[in-house]
């Protein structure tokens, strides 16, 4: 039997378990299972960003210019990204926690039988063929079209798929999911299978965090609610574990995050998404590294302490601080600021830095018009 680890190997587990050596983009979705969405682009948005730093040869846009041949889709998990397409089976059918009421299940039929008809279709399409539904409030604040947050509704209960996205605006056609067997042996199979799934994207997950993670499911599998709080209570039988300073780890059983393989690039420095998944986790980064990132795009200005898009800095296995990116006039700019602990900063870091910067700048560069 493996040794319990001790902290610092789960620090260097966490990092080189997730940011490996880069792969092409189909087996870099496949590895990671899930990448999260986010359409703040500062200076890439964050799906770029975390695939940037797995996939050989990345540059911002990618995702979206190849997305129709990837064999993905764009769905809900624990948040918002895009899963492989193996994975819908799953999620969906999804019942939803919030159904349609009567009214709007009438308008999404009438919507519905519009998509089907065209085959595919822009949102404009749908807003300009159904002015009449009105405007609502929007996500954020003021209002949208109401068909635009039907199409929203109707994507997550299951009726609708991302085609293809035009210039970031998903498109959408018709889907019908297969239903799946519903006695309890198989609907636990599918709640193993999805905590399975989190548990390889965020090891080593500390026992509040699985919690937490899976509480997260009801966005995307809300129907398996009972079955994955089951395999959570069950995680010990399941997954690899051990207690580390008072707090219990899980990771997936065939792997030992003990290794001496686990060795991250200690000359390297990496400028992170704040949903990548090595930081995703922000009380896993606290317990890993001693302070506390925080993501503070919706705080008001005056009280940011990081910046408005904050990237966790990462220098081989110690993440040092953080970094705001701008582009002004077609060149990167960055401004970086480090924790109380990061320690010594000499010129091997000053010279790795200016690495990764040029390293974004080429990625940003082809992306630019998307």
């Amino acid at each position: 039997m493996a040794r319990s680890p001790i902290l610092n190997e789960l620090r260097r587990y966490a990092i080189a378990r997730s940011l490996f050596k880069p792969v092409s983009l189909p087996s870099a979705i496949r590895r990671l299972g899930f990448v999260q969405a986010d359409p703040m682009r500062a200076p890439a948005r964050a799906q770029d960003l975390i695939l940037f730093q797995r996939v050989r040869d990345y540059r911002a846009g990618d995702l979206e210019r190849r997305y129709e041949r990837l064999g993905i889709e764009e769905d809900a998990f624990v948040n918002y990204g895009f899963v492989p397409r193996e994975m819908l089976s799953l999620l969906h059918p999804r019942a939803p926690r919030r159904p349609l009421d009567a009214a709007s299940m009438v308008r999404a039929q009438e919507v519905l039988a519009f998509v089907q008809e065209r085959g595919a279709v822009h949102p404009r399409e749908v807003n300009e063929a159904f002015a009449h539904h009105g405007r609502v409030a929007g996500y954020w604040g003021g209002e949208l079209n109401a068909s635009t947050r039907l199409l929203d509704d109707m994507h997550h209960h299951g009726w609708l798929r991302v085609r293809r996205r035009d210039s970031g605006t998903r498109v959408y056609e018709a889907i019908r999911h297969a239903e799946q067997d519903e006695s309890p042996s198989a609907r636990l199979a599918r709640a193993e299978a999805l905590v399975d799934a989190i548990v390889a994207l965020y090891a080593p997950v500390p026992s509040p965090s699985l919690g937490y993670l899976v509480t997260l499911l009801r966005y995307g599998a809300p129907h398996l609610a009972v079955e994955t709080r089951a395999v959570v209570k069950a995680a010990r039988a399941r997954y690899g574990h051990a207690e580390v300073d008072g707090v219990t780890w899980f990771w997936p059983v065939d792997e030992n995050p003990a290794s001496r393989r686990h060795q991250p690039d200690e000359g390297a420095v990496r400028l992170l998404a704040p949903f990548d998944p090595v930081v995703w986790d922000r009380r896993r980064f606290e317990m890993l590294w001693g302070w506390a990132y925080r993501f503070e795009a919706y705080v008001p200005a005056p009280k940011r302490t990081m910046g408005h898009y904050a990237l966790p800095v990462l220098w081989g296995e110690h993440m040092v601080g953080w970094a705001n990116l701008r582009v002004e006039r077609g060149r990167l700019r960055h401004d970086v600021g480090f924790s109380a602990n990061a320690g010594p900063r000499d010129r091997h870091f000053q010279r790795a830095l200016e690495e990764e910067l040029a390293r974004l700048e080429v990625f940003l560069q082809q992306g630019s018009a998307v």
